[in-house]
């Protein structure tokens, strides 16, 4: 192992590219940002593939230019020398008595090795740079966890093999079933995880040297040093596209990369976003619910994926949390509510209120029922026999309430059951749980990764309705996703659709309605030429689109699904409505 540079910078001790060497012989490289002195600290650990040495600016110019732009205070108080995509800024942290570890997974940036996101391989990685961090002298022997996305995601694969040195971790949005909630939403392929691995992933994987990107963080190479063939690096890292699409239902491969909650022992802050339907919110909810620990917290926000981490509000919780679990200091934590919700409200609003608990126990689970004869949505069942027909890849159908008499809170997760039919073997189901106001114009937020992102979406496809009774709550459908159970065309089959945790207050006269369709949902307001956003055509669901042509043949999936309503087949939806605290 070579020796590694160390200096001192903007009042840190940064050292670079320290070796650490994995228990089959591979060094991956970690770069250490302490305070410049003997004394002993907890860290703050990450590893992941976006490359250590690439500065956000460079990385994310978009996302950069709408913080910094948006949100100043995310980058007053340090210099942003070493801001890195999706981690804390060490300036922020180091100050305060922490040491920053960051280290470029296996394969990707500075270490060497062959690249497949996610795997066992990777999470045993994890775990062997956890304990190395443990035991060094700059080290108080208290590890967390803490990052977004991928760096939140791991994070509940590695906690599941229980290092002994990790004290706290906190998934700042972060999903957790990698089936369900990234690669097959309800069983449809979402084409998002080949996007994010080509252009996020394979650009930055080790051995692109002097092909890569030179970093403005400490002048070298994100991806060297070394200089590999296109050939050899392909030969060097799993294909992640054609892995989705060549496990549909959930195997082997599948099952090792599920992380064990029962297994999550430690303190745990789980953050997640309302508006990140298509990734993350399950995973934060659903991790919350089923970890072991005792010691665990949910918190609930809005805006983009990456604002509130980095916002004051962000950075003060994460140093709530960790100053209490890694440094023993009163700060308050012990007074935490167990969840703290950002309510939202139309307009960009969003409101703070502590609960005890997740679902909230006070919520009023009301039906809302389709009505197919006036397109209607509401709490009172229909009392004849109706269909609909609509063509799967056509506009669907929607079910509008009637103007709502009083302001009125949905917070929580959301369930709809169908009976349907369809004229081909399979049907995709796609809903989306609109509001709109008393002009008919639809509510939409800058969700996380779109900035016309609709309330609430859910996705099944009908082939894969079957259920795990053991998992399966009134308000949250589980599918096992083990098997294909082909439709009889023409007959009527009983779906239970997940869709994925909401908060939304709807105000007086505005309404609340649902889209049912076979194709995702698109933005009443978009134009075709409306400009990319970070290279990408967003309409409504960001990048998490299901037309996938190999995953959905038209000859199987655009055909005719009639949705069928009234006293035999009680279509509707399960809706959390909150009262006022009494």
């Amino acid at each position: 192992m070579s020796e590694y540079k160390s200096e001192v910078r903007d009042g840190m001790r940064i050292d670079w590219d320290v070796p650490i060497e994995m228990d089959d012989g591979v060094v991956l490289r970690c770069d250490v940002y302490r305070p410049d002195d003997d004394g002993q600290y907890p860290v703050i650990m990450s590893y992941g593939p976006y490359c250590k040495w690439l500065h956000l600016q460079d990385g994310y110019p978009h996302q950069w230019s709408l913080m910094v732009n948006d949100y100043p205070e995310t980058v007053m108080g340090t210099t942003n020398k070493y801001q890195n995509w999706e981690l804390v800024d060490p300036e922020k942290w180091v100050p305060d008595g922490y040491a920053c570890v960051r280290v470029d997974s296996r394969g990707a940036g500075r270490s060497p090795g062959y690249l497949e996101v996610w795997s066992p391989r990777e999470t045993k990685d994890f775990y062997d740079c956890i304990e190395w961090a443990g035991v060094q002298p700059w080290s108080n022997g208290k590890v967390g966890l803490n990052g977004i996305s991928y760096y939140g995601m791991n994070q509940w694969q590695v906690a599941s093999l229980q290092p002994p040195h990790l004290a706290a971790m906190c998934v700042w949005e972060g999903a957790a079933d990698f089936y369900r909630d990234l690669a097959h939403h309800g069983g449809i392929a979402c084409r998002f995880s080949e996007t994010w691995y080509s252009q996020a992933v394979v650009p930055r994987q080790h051995g692109k040297g002097h092909r890569g990107i030179k970093s403005r963080i400490n002048g070298d190479w994100i991806s060297g040093p070394a200089n590999l063939s296109e050939e050899e690096l392909a030969s060097n890292r799993s294909d992640f596209g054609k892995d989705i699409l060549d496990h549909p239902l959930i195997d082997d491969y599948w099952k090792e990369r599920m992380p064990d909650y029962s297994k999550i022992n430690v303190p745990l802050l789980s953050a997640g976003n309302w508006g990140g339907v298509g990734l993350h919110p399950r995973g934060n909810t659903e991790g919350f619910v089923q970890s072991a620990t005792d010691q665990k917290w949910l918190e609930m926000h809005g805006l983009e994926h990456f604002t509130e981490f980095y916002t004051d509000y962000g950075v003060a919780l994460q140093k709530k949390f960790f100053g209490h679990f890694l440094k023993g200091e009163d700060t308050g934590w012990a007074e935490q509510p167990r969840v703290r919700l950002l309510v939202r409200h139309p307009g960009e609003k969003f409101v703070p209120r502590a609960e005890g608990e997740w679902p909230i126990a006070r919520t009023q689970w009301t039906k809302y029922y389709l009505h197919s004869g006036s397109g209607a949505f509401r709490a009172e069942p229909q009392t004849n026999e109706r269909t609909k027909t609509y063509d799967a890849l056509g506009d669907g159908l929607i079910y509008i309430s009637p103007p709502f008499a009083e302001e009125t809170e949905i917070t929580g997760p959301v369930a709809a059951k169908l009976f349907v039919s369809s004229d081909t073997e399979d049907a995709d189901i796609f809903l989306t749980l609109r509001v709109f106001t008393p002009d008919m114009t639809e509510i939409v937020y800058r969700g996380a990764n779109d900035p016309h992102t609709p309330v609430a979406i859910g996705w099944l496809r009908a082939s894969h309705r079957k259920l795990d009774e053991s998992l399966t709550l009134p308000y949250r459908p589980y599918h096992t996703h083990d098997e294909i159970q082909p439709l009889t065309p023409g007959e009527i089959y009983e779906l239970d659709v997940e869709i994925w945790p909401t908060s939304i207050v709807i105000p007086k006269e505005y309404r609340l309605a649902l889209s049912v369709r076979g194709r995702d949902y698109v933005w009443p307001g978009y134009e075709p030429s409306a400009p990319k956003i970070s290279g990408r055509v967003y309409y409504g669901v960001g990048p998490f689109k299901h037309d996938l042509k190999e995953d959905r043949p038209t000859d199987l999936f655009g055909g005719k699904v009639t949705l069928h309503t009234g006293p035999a087949h009680p279509s509707h939806v399960l809706l959390p409505v909150i009262p006022p605290k009494g």
